[in-house]
């Protein structure tokens, strides 16, 4: 099963970025290309039936399977990116972090007026970046179709707050505590 797979391979490492968090650690899970494929065929079989027009990944690891499973789906791959990394005209969304604030931006014409958009990123805790990316993707004009991930953090309530864009919220593997 492909979640036993990931939870075996994912690292957790303590205190990072701050004391107190334990840090969900992917790389590993780049080192298993068997593993890295099979991910990108089970979020593409989970988003399926969405209909997408394209994937946005969000910045860092969300580009890591983002691009892979929009070539899988033969749609376009958008960047969500930090503030300050896109050399063209952006758009920019700031929010709030445990620690402080930050800024999310995407090129002005990242997305056509009507597309439906899969927001994919590698790991959903409370949200609060994903939401970014959605309020970036409608203030375009674009629709946030839904959401995928190959980690979930299920008992930060991440989930929920998605719901005003999206109730098809996909992961691959979620952990309880």
């Amino acid at each position: 099963m492909i979640e036993s797979r990931i939870k075996a391979a994912v690292r957790d490492v303590a205190d990072f970025p701050t004391p107190g968090i334990i840090f969900k650690d992917i790389t590993p899970i780049l080192k298993d290309a068997a593993l890295c494929t099979d991910i990108t065929a089970a979020l593409a079989t989970q988003v399926a039936a969405l209909q997408i027009d394209v994937v946005a990944g969000i910045e860092s690891r969300g580009f890591l399977f983002g691009l892979a499973l929009a070539n899988y789906l033969g749609v376009p791959f958008v960047p969500v990116r930090k503030a300050g990394k896109l050399p063209y005209k952006t758009v920019r969304q700031e929010y709030a972090l445990e620690y402080g604030t930050a800024t999310l931006e995407v090129h002005e014409d990242a997305f056509s007026s009507g597309q439906r958009v899969l927001v994919h990123d590698d790991l959903l805790a409370t949200g609060g970046t994903v939401l970014a990316a959605s309020a970036l993707i409608s203030r375009l004009g674009a629709s946030v179709t839904g959401y995928s991930f190959i980690i979930s953090l299920d008992f930060l309530n991440g989930r929920q707050r998605l719901s005003p864009f999206s109730n098809a919220v996909h992961t691959l593997a979620g952990w309880q505590h």
